[in-house]
């Protein structure tokens, strides 16, 4: 994947990362991300709860044998509660589908968020309207 990737996400399901990040500050948050990927185009459109997640103090995990087979999920999101939102190895190392999104403190708005490739690139990110908004 190059840098020419960009990430569209809509402005609600952003802010549900970020309150349920700040929920859980200071221990870290765990989410799988369900979407699209199309010539360039990544469009995050839900999120997913893997089943017996552990969030915990400077961590975060799950166990992949227990999430159905779901070919929707383009990547991962985690908080960075230190607010460095610069992935670690072990971040790039289980990551798991095609980006890594992560958020830090004090999660905020799109300024406290980054995505990133399997190689640790930066990808550009979008934040889009909600499709509810779009109708009015």
């Amino acid at each position: 994947m190059d840098a020419t990737v960009t990430v569209y996400i809509p402005s609600e399901l952003l802010e549900t990362i970020l309150e349920g990040a700040k929920q859980l500050y200071p221990r870290e948050s765990f989410l799988l991300l369900r979407g699209k990927k199309s010539k360039g185009v990544i469009s995050v459109s839900d999120l997913v709860v893997a089943p017996f997640a552990v969030h915990g103090n400077g961590f975060a995990s799950y166990s992949p044998h227990m999430l159905p087979m779901d070919f929707s999920v383009v990547g991962t999101v985690h908080s960075h509660p230190s607010g460095n939102i610069q992935p670690s190895h072990v971040d790039l190392n289980h990551m798991m589908g095609r980006i890594l999104m992560i958020v830090g403190y004090p999660f905020a708005d799109e300024r406290c968020v980054a995505i990133y490739d399997s190689n640790g690139e930066k990808l550009a990110l979008h934040v889009t309207a909600n499709e509810q908004d779009e109708k009015r």
